[in-house]
C-alpha cells in the first residue's frame, strides 16, 4: 500500500513509503509517482502561465516609459523653443528701444545744426 509520515520539524517534508512487493502494491506505486508527476506538471503549467503574463507586462511597462520619456523629451523641446522665441523677441525690442534712444538723442543735435 501506500502510506505516507511527516517530517515533525518541518511540514513542508514528507516521506512516501511505496510498496512494491507485490503487484497490485507497484500499481498504486506507479499511479502514486503519476499523480505526482501529473502535479508537478500542472503546476510548472501554472507557473509558466504566470511568468508569460509577467513578461508580457514587463514588456507593456517598458513600452509605456519609452513613451513617457519620448513625450518628456518633446514637452522639453518645445518649452525650450518657446523660451527661445521669447528671448529673441526681448532682445529684438531692447534693441528697437536703444535705436529708437538713439536717434531721439540725436535729433536736438540736428536742430541745432540746421539753425547754425
Amino acid at each position: 500500500g501506500f502510506a505516507s509520515t511527516t517530517d515533525v520539524t518541518n511540514d513542508t517534508e514528507f516521506e512516501y513509503a511505496l510498496d512494491v512487493s507485490t503487484q497490485e502494491g507497484a500499481s498504486k506505486a506507479i499511479t502514486t509517482i503519476q499523480g505526482a508527476i501529473d502535479s508537478v506538471s500542472a503546476e510548472r503549467s501554472k507557473l509558466g502561465a504566470i511568468q508569460n503574463r509577467l513578461e508580457h507586462t514587463i514588456k507593456n511597462l517598458d513600452n509605456v516609459s519609452e513613451n513617457l520619456q519620448a513625450s518628456e523629451s518633446r514637452i522639453r523641446d518645445v518649452d525650450m523653443a518657446k523660451e527661445m522665441m521669447e528671448f529673441t523677441k526681448q532682445n529684438i525690442l531692447q534693441q528697437a528701444a536703444t535705436a529708437m534712444l538713439a536717434q531721439a538723442n540725436q535729433l536736438p543735435q540736428t536742430v541745432l545744426q540746421l539753425l547754425r
